[in-house]
């Protein structure tokens, strides 16, 4: 039999039962953190616990109105933190548009400017968005749950766990995504087609649906080292200054900069190797084959073509989506602070009023 009694702040609740060894008694401990009391007899236990009531806590429209940095707490953190890696992503593409439009069409500045004014730098740039989007929220919203998987049992993360968290977000974005890369790329070295679906179809007619993946084990070794390298040195880089450079938006510029020019230049060479084994009729069916046949056709210098305009457009899209997302992490961070003191503030009238 339970009876249970409820007030403005505390509820009580009688429980009967059944001790069966008489001797000796166990002390109940209550559950919940603010237990106000708890006895024990033969036959009955009884427990009162005291809960906070959030709701009278939670911040007011007018007080959101004055806060309204406060507002995106009400967002789910995983959820804030996923849509943190999405407008990094989609910031990037956007701002690089421009070098990606003249890298394409092998044009100069001043021939786009005239032909199809100022517009004419972004043209074709929201399918690019639309493809990156959830790359770099995946990728992004990965690297935080991996940090949490590979952290020590003392909380800590070490270089090994912070590469191998970087790694795997790098190859759990790319497995997710990687037909949209494959029809990108298609798209651009292929007449004929003029849109992403006459490509899938074609594929899907001629190929088969293995095509959509072909490549993919170099993709995902030629991006692995990429997204580890590039992520750990950032970290790191950032850890390494003293506290009050850290939150500088120019910080997280100069560091997502030279942590993007190492990882680009230590592992540009699989990235070639992934773009020719995606391409239709490909000589080479393995990493190992790509790599001695590229070099007996051209030379070493040949794992780096087109390292340059390459760098041009990843480094500055790298920095600016690592940026975008350390900005967005930290008005996070500041939106849950602001949210905690509301509430703070609020449980603390909450608790005046009651006295008197």
């Amino acid at each position: 039999m339970s009876i249970s009694m409820s007030h403005t702040e505390e509820r009580a609740t009688l429980t009967w039962r059944k001790i069966p060894a008489p001797p000796k008694y166990d002390v109940v401990r209550p559950r919940y953190r603010h237990a106000a009391a708890t006895t024990h007899s033969r036959f009955a236990s009884v427990s009162v616990t005291q809960s906070k009531l959030h709701q009278d806590f939670m911040p007011t429209p007018s007080q959101l109105l004055k806060h309204p940095l406060a507002a995106f707490s009400v967002v789910p953190r995983d959820a804030a933190l996923f849509s943190a890696g999405a407008i990094a992503g989609a910031a990037a593409k956007t701002v690089t548009a421009p070098l990606d439009r003249i890298k394409l069409l092998m044009q100069a500045i001043a021939v786009i400017g005239k032909e199809e004014g100022i517009q004419g730098y972004w043209k074709g740039n929201l399918p690019q968005v639309i493809r990156v989007v959830p790359y770099s929220a995946v990728q992004l919203f990965a690297y935080e749950i991996y940090k949490k998987i590979f952290r020590g049992e003392n909380g800590e993360l070490s270089v090994v766990g912070r590469l191998a968290a970087g790694a795997f977000a790098g190859m759990t974005s790319t497995f997710i995504t990687y037909p949209l890369d494959v029809l990108r790329l298609r798209l651009a070295v292929e007449p004929g087609y003029r849109t992403m679906s006459e490509v899938a179809l074609g594929m899907l007619r001629e190929e088969g649906f293995a095509s959509f993946y072909r490549g993919l084990g170099p993709s995902l070794i030629a991006i692995a080292p990429y997204i580890a390298v590039n992520f750990c040195v950032f970290d790191l880089l950032k850890k390494s200054l003293p506290e009050k450079y850290q939150k500088r938006t120019e910080t997280s510029i100069l560091t997502a900069v030279l942590s993007a020019s190492l990882a680009t230049l230590t592992c540009y060479p699989l990235d070639t190797v992934r773009r020719q084994m995606q391409l239709k009729g490909t000589p080479y069916n393995t990493v190992f084959d790509a790599l001695s046949g590229i070099v007996a056709r051209d030379g070493v210098a040949g794992l780096y073509r087109g390292f340059v305009p390459n760098a041009l457009k990843s480094l500055p899209n790298s920095s600016i989506k690592l940026t975008t997302y350390d900005i967005v992490k930290r008005l996070i961070a500041a939106s849950e602070k602001e949210f905690q003191l509301i509430t703070e503030e609020n449980r603390i009238k909450h608790k005046n009023t009651n006295k008197q």
